[in-house]
């Protein structure tokens, strides 16, 4: 695995003659990935909206005293970001983008923008949505300002989307531990054109943009860059963008769990080499399409209860961790299935305290009241889980309160539930678990736990370091590992592995410059 510093982007180059020396570049965004299989419905309230001093804090590489932050004048004007769920509510998304709209045209006018994004944001009643935001953004900014999009990999780049910006790059890594190495080569790319020679002419900065679909959609189960052959694949990257005339090089694996023509994979090369970024595209493209019947689950697999079976063998290394990824909320899933918990609470070898189980989680506010109200020490009986995923209904857990612990600017107020050898972990808000942290502070300790249930697909890096044994379980949710068991209808026709029958795609690149094909 690569380390962080390998991946941080270069320097700054000097200002040249003509270049801009100190621009004034505008910062925001629309961040989430939302699973239209999902019955939650993002409102305001899921999103943490930063403004001012906070939104650039959220940027490492733009907090006082970084390079990039004196090299620009940067203005923060609004940056929502959710945890992961379902469609975005229209009035919600819409708020966003007008107070985004209306804060650029106070602020401006502008000479870049750094437009922070996931990319796989599906709004209610309407298709392509990060391209309605960048056509937004791009009318409110006018024609001369240029525009550098952060992604995740796991995002999607439509033609529209692609249009209304000038550069556009994406994670490298799958767990995303590039996340913020991305956010500052975006931030980078967009300074290195500013100080470029260009005079009054806008047009003389904006690179050439290469882009490729590749007809397949997988999960990010299947593509993590930690196995092959995503692992080789995404070397490629780095090995395109240093070639001369090429200024970045990316690959999108596109979101797996939105039904939208624009769920795809994606290349996009983008420089000042017209034969450089072409080439780049169409071998990063072939690349990707040569390797698509090698791509498997990134660790071993099973149902909910072989992954069990299997954890409570005599002999089993413990902690075993159990992904339980179909409502996995880091994804889109709902976070509140209570169809695993069911499944444990059922199991005669778990009445008993003499293992430890972890279940981790479900959100369920009236859960965690009555919970709290009880208090530490006291036996509950609750419905847990079940309000928004249709995977189970409410399950009855009767227990005792072994926790109440108050204030995660996440979950908010969490309680431990114990029944038997079940530890369930009961939140206030959805909240992914990827931490140790995330159960010490709740007096639990992972490390000497038999087993782990984590609402989650690919282990992130914590959880992958502590697990003696690991399943991938393929249980159901919003974000279903069995992507043919969803039902997609709106993918292009020849998507693969949905359509096998297309013809084999030719990889030619499309080039643009700025919004203008060339």
């Amino acid at each position: 695995m690569r380390q962080a510093s390998e991946i941080w982007a270069e320097p700054l180059p000097p200002v040249a003659p003509t270049g801009i020396a100190s621009a004034k570049v505008g910062v925001g965004g629309i961040a989430i990935e939302s699973s239209t299989f999902s019955r939650h419905v993002a409102t305001l309230a899921d999103f943490a909206h930063r403004r001012g001093e906070e939104l650039l804090a959220y940027h490492p590489f733009l907090r006082e005293g970084e390079r990039l932050r004196e090299a620009a004048d940067w203005v923060p004007l609004l940056h929502g970001r959710s945890l992961p769920g379902g469609p975005v509510a229209q009035d919600a998304y819409l708020t966003m983008r007008d107070e985004l709209v209306e804060r650029i045209r106070e602020e401006g006018p502008f000479d870049g923008f750094l437009l922070d994004i996931h990319g796989a944001m599906s709004v209610v009643g309407m298709i392509d949505a990060e391209g309605d935001l960048a056509r937004a953004v791009r009318t409110a900014l006018g024609p001369d300002t240029l525009v550098s999009a952060s992604m995740d990999l796991h995002g999607n780049v439509s033609r529209e989307f692609l249009k209304q910006v000038d550069l556009v790059t994406c994670y490298r890594m799958a767990p995303h531990e590039d996340e913020v190495n991305t956010r500052e080569r975006a931030a980078r790319n967009l300074l290195a054109r500013l100080r470029a020679d260009g005079g009054q002419d806008p047009e003389a900065r904006r690179p050439l943009k290469a882009w490729v679909r590749v007809p397949i959609l997988l999960p990010g189960e299947k593509t993590s860059t930690r196995v092959e052959p995503a692992k080789s694949l995404y070397q490629l990257v780095p090995q395109v963008e240093g070639r001369d005339g090429v200024l970045d090089a990316a690959i999108w694996v596109g979101y797996a769990w939105a039904d939208e023509p624009r769920c795809h994979a994606v290349v996009v090369v983008t420089g000042d080499d017209e034969r450089a970024v072409c080439a780049g595209a169409r071998q990063l493209a072939e690349a990707f399409w040569a390797v698509r019947d090698e791509f498997e689950f990134v660790g071993p697999t099973a149902t909910f209860s072989e992954a069990i079976d299997a954890a409570l063998q005599p002999g089993a290394k413990r902690p075993h961790v159990v992904s339980d990824s179909g409502d996995n909320p880091t994804a889109g899933g709902a976070g509140d299935s209570s169809w695993s918990l069911a499944q444990l609470l059922a199991d005669a070898r778990l009445a008993d305290d003499g293992l430890t189980v972890i279940h981790a989680s479900i959100n369920d506010a009236a859960a965690v009241a009555a919970a709290e109200a009880a208090g530490v020490g006291a036996r509950v009986q609750l419905q847990v889980g079940g309000h928004v995923d249709e995977a189970a209904a409410p399950v009855q857990l009767d227990g005792v309160v072994r926790a109440v612990v108050r204030g995660d600017t996440v979950g908010g107020t969490q309680v431990v539930i114990q029944q038997g050898a079940v530890h369930a972990i009961i939140s206030e808000r959805r909240k992914p678990f990827h931490h140790i942290a995330d159960f010490t502070r709740l007096g639990l300790d992972p490390r000497a736990a038999d087993i782990i249930i984590v609402k989650i697909g690919y282990l992130e890096p914590e959880l992958h370091d502590l697990a003696e044994g690991w399943t991938l379980a393929l249980t159901p949710g919003g974000v279903d590992q069995d992507l043919e068991r969803l039902g997609h209808r709106r993918l292009l026709p020849g998507t693969w592995p949905f359509d096998t029958t297309g013809p084999h795609p030719t990889f030619d690149p499309e080039l643009t410059r700025g919004a203008v094909a060339c």
